[in-house]
């Protein structure tokens, strides 16, 4: 099975195309410039390096949220799109669980935290199970940095841009959390494309008019209400 997931959801675009679970090719890109003129160039250069055509895909794959407002809006965009052109499944992936699977500990707790913004990250625990499957273990929220000290019960492995923005403070709650190195703190599409490959095989697939971003917490700009005199 073809699978074509891409990421919108921060400050890079990713792109990937794996078959079954192994990867044909894989991109980060991170040039500064808006998503929407990135992705789907970036789309149409993995298709033709990885020697595929866009009606050979079986399965789209996309992250659905949380992070960026404008970079999901892209990214469901661009999925609904694609669907709507191919009739392909499609399926929509937490960027945080994408971004847990840059950690390969199959112990320790795995908290990926992504910078929010206004002061507040996203933030999630997983772990592997025993069978190597990457489980969450608790809500995706928005908060403040300092309050994960509310939820260190264990050891955690922190990675994410937000977890290199608030390395101190995190690191001053507890000797024993580590921060991920810089390199992993991107989301990789060959992630997502493995996550989506797992739900497809549980049929937990996207209903194209149903497909919205997940954002946790409302828009940043909102707009104004008019004012009577």
């Amino acid at each position: 099975m073809l699978t074509l997931a891409f990421d919108s959801s921060s400050k890079t675009v990713s792109v990937s195309i794996l078959r079954d679970r192994a990867v044909l090719y894989d991109t980060i890109i991170n040039n500064g410039l808006n998503h929407s003129e990135v992705l789907l160039p970036a789309i149409d250069e993995a298709i033709r390096l990885a020697g595929v055509s866009l009606s050979g895909i079986d399965l789209l794959a996309c992250t659905l949220g949380p992070g960026s407002f404008t970079g999901l809006r892209i990214g469901v965009s661009t999925l609904k799109g694609l669907m709507m052109a191919t009739g392909k499944p499609a399926v929509g992936v937490s960027s945080l669980a994408a971004l847990a699977l840059n950690v390969n500990n199959q112990r320790a707790v795995i908290g990926p935290m992504m910078d929010a913004g206004r002061g507040q990250v996203y933030l999630a625990y997983y772990r592997y199970d025993e069978d190597g499957v990457l489980r969450q273990l608790d809500a995706e929220r928005a908060l403040n940095p300092e309050s994960i000290a509310d939820y260190l019960k264990e050891d955690v492995i922190y990675v994410g841009d937000g977890a290199l923005k608030y390395a101190d403070l995190i690191r001053s709650m507890s000797n024993e959390i580590v921060i991920a190195p810089e390199q992993e703190q991107y989301i990789c599409a060959s992630a997502v494309g493995r996550l989506a490959v797992e739900k497809y095989r549980q049929n937990d697939l996207l209903d194209l008019s149903a497909c919205v971003p997940f954002y946790l917490r409302p828009a940043d700009a909102l707009p104004k209400k008019s004012v009577l005199i």
